[in-house]
């Protein structure tokens, strides 16, 4: 129910919900389940609430709760994927771009990685925010070394999927990178991203990502627009779009292949970034892509999808989207 609720674009205190209840049911033994459950005290517990205690209530009779069977005709895949999308899908060897609840993300890494084994993938960049922005919980220096001894330690215990290193480290006014060098070169993937001072004029803007995609740092041009073509929530209740950022897409273009910066296509719903006449000239100019989901949940992670058919529909060579490449490979080109 999680998974399918982070799908939907649920608020995160929703999906919690039913995460904090599974793991509050979990903790305990059958006979104190059956004991809450004969004498309706399941809501007692902390974390079990009307609506998560219904469905534990129905999944112990062994029936499916009525919750799932509604989630899952609102949101589960019914309809098949075209064969084109389906073969370059499986392509995909892994996603550069994802978050877990060290900055914004909903789940602990560990979980991130479970779902995108579980989905196929021989690999996933871990690329939590960079200090600056704090409204992610961005990661400081003393964050992101202890992130890596933990990434260290997970991946002894999945081998062979591998978590791979990394940020999406936000792309200063200057644009310069927001995290040490030293830490930088440290990582396998930097996804280097504008997520400030959007609406700068042209000629700034261009000259903040020309010096980014020049960094020998940065592996991937994230979001590369800023769009929001479905806008968040305000509190009014309405969803207002954000446009894109103004600059000189065939200079940024053309220095990503001047530097070896791979152009993310983002696949979030609500980014579809870049907008198909920047990735169709992106693809004539001759870059290399990353097709990413910038997942903050599992249940995110599949939207890899929308990336690839805007991938086929604006004609992007299987061969020039790095994560196809297997971890070696890719950490070949990246320097990682």
């Amino acid at each position: 129910m999680a998974f399918l609720l982070e799908r939907a674009r649920e608020p995160s205190y929703r999906v919690g919900a039913f995460r904090t209840a599974a793991a509050v049911v979990d903790g305990l033994t059958a006979e104190q389940l059956d004991l809450k459950i004969r004498t309706n005290t399941l809501k007692d517990l902390k974390g079990v609430g009307p609506k998560t205690a219904a469905v534990v209530v129905q999944a112990h009779k062994g029936e499916v709760p009525e919750y799932l069977t509604k989630l899952e005709d609102a949101y589960a895949e019914l309809v098949p994927l075209a064969d084109d999308v389906a073969e370059f899908r499986a392509a995909l060897r892994g996603d550069l771009h994802l978050h877990s609840d060290w900055s914004d993300g909903g789940s602990p890494i560990r979980e991130m990685a479970e779902a995108a084994m579980a989905i196929g993938h021989e690999y996933m960049a871990l690329t939590d925010h960079s200090p600056r922005l704090t409204v992610a919980n961005g990661l400081s220096p003393q964050r992101l070394e202890k992130q890596l001894d933990v990434v260290a330690a997970l991946n002894e215990e999945l081998s062979p999927f591998r978590i791979l290193t990394g940020i999406e480290c936000d792309i200063n006014v200057d644009g310069s990178l927001d995290q040490t060098d030293e830490l930088l070169g440290r990582l396998d993937v930097v996804v280097a991203s504008v997520h400030s001072e959007l609406r700068a004029p042209s000629a700034q803007m261009t000259e903040r990502m020309l010096t980014a995609v020049a960094n020998p740092h940065t592996d991937v041009l994230g979001h590369c627009t800023g769009r929001l073509v479905i806008g968040r929530r305000q509190r009014n209740g309405e969803q207002k779009p954000r446009p894109e950022s103004q600059f000189d897409a065939e200079a940024v273009f053309g220095a990503c292949v001047e530097f070896g910066t791979a152009v993310e296509i983002n696949s979030r719903p609500e980014r579809l970034d870049p907008p198909k006449r920047l990735l169709s000239l992106a693809v004539d100019i001759g870059c290399e892509f990353a097709i990413d989901t910038d997942a903050h949940a599992p249940g995110q992670l599949d939207w890899q999808y929308n990336g690839v058919e805007r991938a086929i529909e604006c004609a992007v060579p299987v061969d020039r989207v790095i994560n196809t490449r297997d971890a070696d490979d890719l950490l070949a080109w990246t320097g990682g």
